[in-house]
């Protein structure tokens, strides 16, 4: 780790590599525990909803679940500021393990939170305040995680290494899916609803303190010079020397979140509202495409090495300008599971090119006094405002009976992202001048 603090260059020991490898495995290990912390709530809600809410229709309360997950989007920009302030004044280290730390208490409260009926108001209250502690800590991590492994990825392979941001995020999510399909194959719904939806917090809580120590165990990979700048976690300095740097990382988040959630989390009410398939067929697809997907990281990350960012980046916008319409469209008319799951592997194939060097494209355009502030702030707010948002505008323009105006929107978007990823130098970078 050494070298990376020093700006050294040159080859790696076999040491080196072994301390720099086990490092992005650790921190990769804490994006994972942190995204599943996010994502169960989601999955349970449907069953922990009657219990902190006032007695009413199932429809009423499930928007309200709805609502109190919304607020932990909305405090992703405040993390991002919160964590990557600390991440680049502090230390990344530092973050990372307040980070993992803030989320094992939001899960740890809601798996022991009484329920209305025990402690009436009090009780959906406690839900909103463990979920803004939870949103606060998945907004500062990714800017913190983004850096920390752009930083310690071995040179000439920072697009390999740094995909597992994503190969972690989007694990998370398979892991919350798994324990609740395996919960319901030894609890009915009576036990589910009555303190098995507790189980996956639970679960939560223990593995965050596992990745918390193992972050603790984490080099830190940003100098004493820079910790100890003036500038260092500055806005007002990113605003007025990377402006530029800071506004492309929101277009590249803008489009890239709102495809992600598309083609992720969208995509199985998709297929039971448009394509008419049956839940648990939707939910089938859902879990094998983003298997698929979840391995398809590496892959593209290390494709990003041999061609460059600024290519991977490209390909991203230009296909999903060109493709989004005419896959959305083919999806919504698949006649069979395996037609289905084959487009919307090909259209995540499309986002790998963006998710696969997400993290790595963005910190690199940033000096290191300011890395984490400018990549966390940038990728949560556009996240809150385009990612935290597409399920809701899609299902709002189906009611409204112009369901195809959402491929359109989503077409806009990568054009966007197309405009923006030619302004990217084609090899220049402030990590190449740090390692």
């Amino acid at each position: 780790m050494d070298a990376v603090a020093s700006g050294t260059i040159g080859h790696y020991t076999f040491a080196e590599k072994r301390k720099r490898i086990f490092a992005i495995m650790a921190a990769s290990s804490g994006n994972l525990v942190e995204w599943f912390d996010f994502y169960v709530y989601a999955f349970t809600a449907i069953y922990f909803a009657p219990s902190f809410f006032p007695k009413s229709d199932e429809t009423v309360q499930l928007l309200q679940a709805a609502a109190v997950f919304a607020i932990g989007f909305l405090m992703r920009p405040i993390g991002g500021w919160m964590f990557g302030k600390i991440a680049d004044r502090r230390g990344r280290k530092t973050s990372l393990v307040i980070s993992v730390v803030m989320m094992c208490g939001g899960s740890l409260l809601i798996a022991i939170l009484p329920t209305y009926s025990q402690i009436g108001l009090v009780a959906p209250l406690l839900l909103l305040l463990a979920r803004m502690v939870q949103g606060l800590s998945v907004g500062g991590e990714y800017g913190a995680t983004a850096t920390y492994l752009s930083e310690v990825a071995l040179r000439g392979q920072r697009g390999f290494f740094s995909s597992f941001q994503y190969v972690t995020l989007i694990g998370g999510q398979l892991l919350a899916v798994l324990v609740i399909f395996l919960m319901q194959q030894f609890l009915d719904e009576p036990a589910l609803k009555a303190y098995g939806w507790r189980i996956p917090f639970v679960i939560g809580a223990v593995t965050a303190v596992i990745a918390m120590l193992l972050r603790r165990t984490l080099h830190e990979t940003a100098s004493e010079t820079d910790l100890q700048s003036k500038e260092a976690g500055s806005f007002s300095v990113i605003w007025r020397d990377h402006r530029a740097a800071f506004l492309t990382v929101l277009g590249y988040t803008a489009g890239g979140s709102l495809i992600f959630y598309t083609y992720t989390t969208y995509m199985q009410k998709y297929l039971i509202t448009t394509a008419h398939m049956p839940k648990t067929t939707a939910t089938n697809i859902s879990l094998v495409t983003l298997f698929v997907y979840m391995c398809m990281q590496p892959l593209f990350g290390a494709l990003s090495d041999r061609i460059g960012r600024r290519a991977s980046m490209m390909w991203f916008g230009g296909l999903g300008t060109l493709l989004t319409v005419p896959l959305m469209t083919a999806i919504g008319s698949a006649g069979s599971p395996v037609t289905a799951g084959v487009l919307i592997c090909i259209a995540l194939a499309i986002v790998s090119l963006y998710t696969s060097v997400s993290a790595i494209v963005k910190a690199e355009m940033f000096p290191a006094q300011v890395r984490a502030l400018g990549v966390g702030v940038g990728y949560a707010i556009s996240n809150a405002l385009f990612g935290g948002s597409a399920e809701f505008v899609a299902l709002q323009l189906k009611d409204w009976k112009v369901e195809s105006a959402f491929f359109w929107y989503v077409t806009f978007m990568m054009a966007i992202v197309f405009l923006v990823s030619m302004r990217l130098p084609r090899h220049a970078s402030y990590l190449h001048t740090d390692h």
